[in-house]
């Protein structure tokens, strides 16, 4: 569904991915992980068409897409959940998730997404009328990674879900982005709990210093002597 070709990023003068390759199928849950600075969020934000690559291809179902405008990226199927969420935290929840199906004209089938997203998202059902600053930080993170589901996406975007969260929480998170996979949608996550991601995601890039340096597996990826030393502590 997604591949990158040697991507050169960055912005203006400074580059941030040198020649960052890699690949997400179809129901996949793909994870890319590594340490502050390293150029994850770079690497969702050329995807989502917010910064144009230097060099290199960004493909999606088979077509490049390197210059496109954002708009447009989004309305060909890609949703990017950032990691400051973007809420309108003066607008009730339900006034959100709606807002992100503005590429779905037709209103019933709005009501159709949002239905299975309630029932994907319980809670958010229940607070669909509270103002969306007055919820909980996971709830927030729940509401933020809904709305990019209102937009129907073929391949969801999803930037550091778990930031800020306690760890009671962290599970939740984890859990809807789960539910999501289930249903048939793909995920590419940046995320810096390496411990949990490599836990829930099917295979796993390791970016470091604007480069992919490891791939493969979560669970192989997990047991690599590195990974275990620079991101689990063991």
């Amino acid at each position: 569904m997604l591949e990158l070709k040697k991507i050169d990023a960055g912005y203006g003068f400074l580059q941030v991915l040198w020649e960052v390759s890699l690949k997400v199928e179809e129901g996949e849950f793909v994870a890319l992980v590594g340490p502050n600075g390293a150029g994850k969020s770079t690497t969702l934000r050329t995807v989502a068409g917010l910064i144009k690559p230097k060099a290199g291809e960004v493909i999606f179902d088979g077509d490049v897409i390197n210059d496109l405008p954002a708009h447009i990226i989004s309305r060909g199927g890609i949703s990017y959940v950032s990691e400051d969420l973007n809420l309108f935290r003066d607008m009730s929840v339900r006034e959100n998730l709606i807002l992100g199906a503005y590429a779905v004209p037709d209103k019933e089938t709005q009501l159709e997404i949002l239905e299975f997203i309630f029932s994907l998202f319980p809670r958010l059902e229940q607070r669909q009328n509270q103002l969306a600053g007055t919820m909980s930080g996971g709830e927030r993170k729940m509401c933020a990674i809904a709305r990019g589901m209102m937009s129907n996406p073929k391949l969801m975007l999803v930037d550091e879900p778990s930031l800020g969260l306690q760890p009671s929480l962290v599970n939740d998170v984890f859990s809807a982005l789960l539910r999501l996979r289930d249903q048939g949608v793909t995920i590419l996550l940046v995320e810096q709990n390496v411990n949990a991601t490599l836990e829930f995601t099917d295979r796993a890039y390791i970016l470091e210093q604007g480069r992919i340096v490891m791939e493969g597996p979560s669970k192989e990826v997990k047991q690599d002597k590195h990974v275990q030393n620079a991101y689990l502590g063991i």
